[in-house]
Formats: structure tokens, sequence, C-alpha cells
């Protein structure tokens, strides 16, 4: 029987906690790629190979209760139905590419949901931690303790000059990726958001949207993450990651206080129509959702709409999503009709606020 616990509800539990900045940036992750020795890397494998780096992987954390995480669960994709791996995906515990590419793909998710381990995605092995805010020097301490205990257990793919060796050359040498999610409404109506996009892009970082490579930037939500993985130390690489996104920050900070200053009126004026048409609409597409949802988030940040809470909006965020749509509603659905239930959906969780 598949393990569906992941897939029933739209909240992370880790997602409930605050931290500092958490009105800007709505969480830290940190993801470790890694090969193992002696077997082909997921592209060339053969099925048999792949089962044997399940089997090898799953005996790590199955026998240790990993750093005082608790006891991992491991869900296999190959037995579990398309809409619990579109929900997976839109809260972020598997890449889409695990999702529709793997061979013997599995992930292992702990019991909050804050560290997910894939197995058989583009890497043997791609440890994932994700925090609450910024907090992503945490997230790469629990994510490299994770690795470290891997590392003890089985022989990764390593090269004394290069480093790490993965599939792809963009994660060669050190094999991380740390990003932020960041919301960013007043530099996107203050037009500054190109500009300050634009400088990030020349200092190793890189912008994603909230589904990484490839996605779209929805609801004023940007994926910064660091770019480069080759000739700098994990900590040079978390430590430029970390210094940029204090400036983008505070370039949102006055932002924000410069709308509240020069157009006090129209922004209370925006974020209580959206939040109005959010509380009455009849149909609602996930485009409008999302911009919608970000001029409400923005109210609760500014002290404009009380009810809501943070956790609530992060809830919607996902519960929005066609996949968790279609799981919630119990059927699959056009276009049109997720968009009826999308607004239903919001209309009930804003009206129990």
């Amino acid at each position: 029987m598949p393990n569906l616990r992941f897939t029933e509800k739209a909240l992370s539990e880790w997602m409930r906690g605050t931290a500092n900045d958490s009105d800007i940036v709505i969480s830290s992750r940190v993801r470790i790629a890694r090969n193992l020795q002696h077997l082909p890397f997921p592209l060339l494998a053969t099925r048999q190979q792949s089962e044997e780096v399940l089997k090898r992987l799953s005996k790590v954390t199955g026998n240790q209760n990993i750093k005082g995480l608790g006891p991992f669960y491991t869900v296999k994709l190959d037995e579990i139905e398309p809409i619990d791996k579109k929900v997976l995906v839109e809260k972020h515990l598997i890449s889409p590419s695990l999702a529709s590419e793997s061979q013997n793909g599995a992930v292992m998710i702990n019991e909050d949901e804050s560290v997910s381990i894939m197995i058989n995605e583009e890497d043997h092995l791609r440890i994932q931690c994700l925090y609450p805010g910024f907090q992503v020097r945490e997230a790469w301490g629990k994510a490299t303790a994770i690795d470290d205990l891997f590392e003890s257990e089985v022989d990764y793919a390593f090269d004394d000059k290069r480093g790490y060796l993965t599939s792809c050359p963009t994660n060669v040498g050190t094999g991380l990726r740390a990003s932020v999610m960041m919301h960013l409404p007043a530099l996107v109506m203050t037009q500054q958001i190109n500009r300050i996009l634009s400088a990030v892009s020349q200092v190793g970082l890189t912008v994603r949207g909230i589904y990484g490579e490839g996605s779209e930037a929805i609801g004023n939500l940007f994926q910064i993450s660091n770019q480069i993985t080759l000739g700098q130390t994990e900590n040079e690489i978390i430590d430029n990651l970390h210094s940029v996104v204090l400036q983008i920050i505070e370039h949102e900070k006055n932002a924000r206080m410069r709308l509240m200053n020069d157009s006090r009126l129209r922004i209370r004026d925006r974020i209580k129509r959206s939040y109005g048409i959010l509380s009455y609409a009849e149909i609602m597409d996930s485009k409008e959702a999302g911009q919608r949802l970000s001029d409400v988030r923005l109210g609760i940040d500014l002290g404009i709409v009380q009810g809501p809470s943070i956790p609530v909006m992060n809830e919607l965020n996902v519960m929005t999503q066609p996949g968790f749509l279609q799981k919630k509603f119990g059927h699959d659905m056009n276009s049109e009709e997720r968009d009826i239930y999308r607004a239903r959906l919001i209309r009930e969780a804003l009206a129990n606020t």
C-alpha cells in the first residue's frame, strides 16, 4: 500500500514556523546532489542498477534516526497515482523531473516534511532541506549533516580536481543549490524588479519561478538561487546568497514604505479590492488567484487586512494548484472546472478566518 500521508493535506508542518524577515522571505531551501561510485548515473542506469541504488540508500535512512529528525517515510513514485505525484511537486517535496522521468524513483520524507531525499532523480541522491523564512544557513547546516551521514555509509562519485560528480555539468563541484523564495510585490509595483533581478544575475545568482527552472514567477514570488557550483566553497556560496538576499529584503522594505507614504489610498484600495474579489468570486484562474493572494499577503504584512493568517495564505498557495484541487475534490477536472472549484475553495477558506 503506497504511503499517501503527504498528499492528503496542503500545508507542511514546517510551513507553520516563523523566522526573521518571514514577511518577505517565504522559505529557504538547500539541495545537495550526489551520485554513488561505480554505478552509472540515472540517465544510463539499467532498471536493476537503479534498484540497487534505491536499496543501498534506503538502508541508510531506514536504519538511523537522522540527527533527531525522526523516522523517514518512503514513497515509491511508480506505486502512486499521477495526481499524488502532482501534489508532491506542488508542495515542493519532489521535483517535476522525479515525478515524470525517473526509473525506480522514490522520495524519503520526514514527519514535518522539512526534509525530502529524492532517489534516482537526475542524480542518484538529492537531499533537500526546507525552512520557513530567511534561514538559508540553518537549512545548509541540516543538509550537510545528512550528507555526512550518507557519506559515512556509501562511497560518492568524487574527483579530486572537480569535486562531486553530477549528471548535469552545472551541478559539478559542490552539487549545492541554495535558494530562497521571496515575495516582492512592492518592487514589482514600483517597477524596480527588473533592475534588481538584473543586478542579481551579475553576482553569480539566478532567478527562477516557484517550481524551479523553466517555471513562471506567479504572485510576485521569486526564487533566488546560486548559479555557480564549481570554483567556490559551500560556505562562500551560502554567504554570497545570504548577503544578496539581505540587500533585496532592504529594497523591498523601502519600496513598501514609499508606497505607503506616497500612494497609501491606492494601495489600501488595491488590497481590499483583491480581498473582496477572493471572498466572493465564483470563478478564478490560477494567475488571478496568485496575484490576488499576493495582494492580500501584502495587506496582512502592512496591517491593512485582519483575519487570515500567513499559514492560511501559505496553505491557499498550495490548495489552489491544479493537482491539489483535483485531489481534494476527488475527480479529474478541466480548466474551467478547476477555476470554479478554486474560487469556491478560496471563498470557504477566507470565510473561516
